[in-house]
């Protein structure tokens, strides 16, 4: 895991790292989670070729975080805490990690950092 996710990781408390129950959310019944996966999707495969040439916080990379910050916020209110709980769960969770990590070896690690730089300077 990168420096910064450490860091996170350390400031952020793992309580409101998990902050939002789906029982709290009805199981997001208000989102369309077909639409979602897709988007993700295909936000991930336009962000999986940039990671061996960019930084997280390019303006390219940053761009597609905005995007996923939006289809993330269909789940749940995105405060920088949230956001930031958001990655470090991505790195933490198994299952997550596989997903996300099939699209790129390094996209957990890579998307964590760049999820990182937009919560900090955009929440």
């Amino acid at each position: 895991m990168a420096a910064t996710l450490k860091r996170a990781q350390q400031l952020l408390p793992a309580p409101a790292r998990c902050s939002i129950s789906t029982v709290a959310t009805n199981q997001w019944a208000h989102v369309d989670k077909a639409q979602a996966h897709q988007d993700f999707q295909r936000l991930y495969g336009d962000l999986a070729p940039l990671i061996d040439h960019s930084e997280p916080s390019s303006p390219a990379v940053q761009q597609l975080i905005a995007q996923h910050y939006a289809i993330a916020a269909r789940f749940y209110p995105a405060s920088r805490q949230a956001y930031v709980g958001t990655a470090l769960f991505y790195a933490e969770n198994a299952d997550m990690k596989a997903f996300h990590n099939a699209y790129h070896p390094r996209l957990v690690e890579f998307l964590g950092e760049a999820m990182f730089v937009y919560a900090h300077s955009k929440l």
